[in-house]
């Protein structure tokens, strides 16, 4: 995207981020059905927190934007990148 090189499933400490650009700083999460069941938000929230707290961006996205309006996911990922 954009010359930006995205690794997959990169890991940060004990967790793993679907998606991360390290020249940009940027996660980039992709949730499918196993994060809607319960108690899943609060840990993705926790485990978000302490990512973030490596100086890493975050971003999340479902599946449903992903497959419907993948022109939107673009634009905000690009959003992320300097001008």
């Amino acid at each position: 995207l954009d010359n930006y090189k995205f690794r997959r499933q990169y890991s940060v400490g004990k967790f793993v981020i679907d998606f991360y650009c390290p020249k940009l700083k940027l996660a980039i999460e992709i949730d499918g059905d196993s994060h809607y069941v319960e108690g899943a938000k609060e840990r993705d929230r926790e485990r978000q927190i302490i990512i973030e707290t490596c100086g890493i961006t975050f971003l999340r996205f479902n599946n449903r934007e992903i497959h419907k309006n993948i022109d939107s996911v673009l634009n905000k990922i690009i959003e992320c990148m300097p001008k």
